[in-house]
């Protein structure tokens, strides 16, 4: 007989799929190790692979959800892509952030075809820009404000058609591209990959970037929403309701 004083353990909501690699210097291991614990928390039950032949193992993406790349730069072969690519069409959820997701595969343009962009330049390197125009309705930016951060801010090439939910603008005070000033910029956006749906944020150049809670939580309710479930706020900004957008 079962003992009533012990803990049922709670049935996981989905299973997630954590990927990480390449460019180390987008410390994907510190931010694996960051996230994986919230993603527990949700009731996510959490694979966490240091191999792109993750995608090529049936056992591992049975029931998959949601893949999150952390995986700057390398090289993916024909065979994970088609894995990946297969997977998320038929609708496996994919979010991620930075270069970890958004520049990654450089040769791959189909892989950017699927992500929704492609980073370019981050001129200044790490400096002080504001991230605006929240959309005020959708649940991955409702009851968030614009916010400062201090980390790169991604010039990119992007997709038209994604559904831009925050934007940045850029001065053009650094490095001599006088000629983007203000240039307004995707932040974070969302988009459909045949069934399957697409989440990414330019926020996260390291693990710290998330001390910024606007930031973290963005991306939390991003992977959630990528995974098809209800999206549980975590963080509202104490000003969101004052400031316009």
């Amino acid at each position: 007989m079962a003992n009533p004083k012990q803990t049922k353990r709670v049935r996981a909501v989905a299973k997630a799929l954590v990927v990480r690699g390449g460019w180390d210097g987008h410390e994907p291991v510190l931010c694996s190790d960051r996230l994986v614990p919230w993603l527990k928390n949700r009731g996510f039950e959490v694979t966490v692979s240091d191999t792109l032949d993750a995608y090529l193992d049936p056992a591992l993406m049975a029931g998959v959800r949601v893949i999150i790349p952390i995986w700057t730069m390398g090289e993916i072969s024909g065979d994970q892509f088609n894995a990946l690519n297969q997977a998320v069409r038929a609708g496996v959820g994919l979010a991620g952030w930075h270069g970890g997701m958004c520049d990654a595969f450089r040769n791959n343009t189909e892989y950017q075809f699927m992500t929704g962009g492609q980073w370019v330049a981050h001129p200044g390197g790490v400096i002080d820009y504001r991230v605006t125009d929240l959309d005020p309705v959708d649940p991955i930016t409702a009851t968030l404000a614009p916010f400062w951060i201090h980390s790169e801010q991604y010039y990119m090439h992007t997709d038209p058609g994604n559904e831009v939910l925050a934007s940045t603008v850029f001065s053009g005070e650094h490095q001599g591209y006088t000629w983007i000033m203000g240039t307004k910029m995707p932040v974070v956006w969302k988009r459909t990959w045949g069934r399957g749906r697409v989440f990414f944020t330019s926020l996260g150049h390291v693990a710290a970037d998330w001390n910024v809670p606007q930031a973290f939580e963005i991306t939390k309710r991003g992977i959630q929403w990528a995974a098809g479930l209800e999206i549980v706020p975590e963080y509202t900004d104490p000003t969101s309701a004052c400031c316009a957008y």
